[in-house]
């Protein structure tokens, strides 16, 4: 006799079977967010440094822009812009050293407090939480930086233009030669360049922080200067020292086309920039540490 199959009461699963969880990528991104505010706490604080600072120099601004107006419309505008591109890459660095620490500390920090038991008792995969590591670096904190960076250039340009009309000055030089809306797209797109050119960066320090017991910085940086040392002392070249070099600030000759006697200046060059061998060598070393790192957490319990 067929035994007729009796589906279990709503609430009540097998012994043994746990639930998948729903959108696990998405909630494994929320959950280095809440657990770590740095990544975006340090560049508020950096933006608020660099308002007061901003906020200092403005005095005397309305006679100094009254001399640099008289310099032409290119001495002008590049005079003008100094500030705002200052801020700009001050958060721009922020968010590069931000990136690269949470990396070092992303797998070797949940190992140091054995919470790694807690996580990995989880129905997320290996490969969910490691994807969701690398997206902080890559996209989250970009997405945060040109948040940041336009808020802070905003307030600058208001301040600036409430002080001269205060003194009787049209603010319009400000709004003409600093362009936000152009300045915030180019903004978008060297955040874009920058993240993927150090992407093999962000995934050798993740590398590193599944794999090492302690001093994940001086590990991910010593052999690097070990062998860029040794060449130096033993072939007197620096082949491997330029191209850690063109690691960190190579993106920029390739993304953008520089012309100091043009207004227009920088000029966006995506063409090359995508074209470009180290672009391409970068991202499938990126994928190759990545996948390493999701074996060592596979494999690794806590210190």
């Amino acid at each position: 006799m067929n035994s007729e199959t009796v589906p279990e009461p709503a609430g009540v699963s097998t012994p043994g079977h746990r639930p998948a969880t729903p959108r696990p990528f998405y909630w494994s991104v929320w959950r280095e967010l809440w657990e770590n505010r740095s990544i975006y706490i340090a560049p508020i604080l950096v933006a608020i440094v660099v308002l007061f600072g901003f906020l200092v120099s403005t005095v005397g601004l309305p006679e100094r822009r009254r001399e640099v107006l008289l310099l032409g419309a290119s001495k002008a505008r590049a005079a003008i812009e100094v500030p705002y591109n200052m801020a700009a890459i001050m958060l721009i660095l922020t968010a590069f050293i931000v990136g690269v620490f949470y990396c070092l500390d992303a797998l070797y920090g949940e190992r140091r407090d054995r919470s790694i038991l807690f996580w990995k008792s989880l129905p997320v995969s290996d490969s969910t939480t490691l994807l969701s590591k690398a997206t902080i670096p890559l996209i989250v904190l970009p997405v945060v930086t040109f948040a940041i960076v336009v808020v802070t250039q905003l307030v600058m340009m208001l301040w600036t233009s409430v002080l001269l009309i205060s003194h009787g000055m049209s603010p319009a030089s400000t709004w003409t030669y600093v362009p936000l809306f152009r300045n915030s797209f180019i903004l978008l797109y060297g955040l874009v360049a920058i993240a993927l050119w150090h992407a093999p960066i962000y995934g050798w320090a993740l590398l590193i922080s599944g794999w090492a017991r302690r001093a994940t910085f001086l590990w991910a940086v010593l052999p690097f200067l070990a062998v860029a040392f040794f060449e130096r002392i033993t072939f007197g070249t620096s082949h491997f020292g330029s191209m850690l070099k063109d690691r960190l600030t190579g993106f920029a000759p390739k993304a953008f086309a520089f012309n100091m006697h043009s207004v227009d200046s920088p000029r966006l060059t995506p063409g090359g920039y995508l074209s470009s061998p180290g672009l391409w060598f970068g991202l499938i070393a990126a994928a190759a540490f990545i996948v390493i790192a999701i074996r060592l957490r596979r494999y690794r319990g806590p210190l």
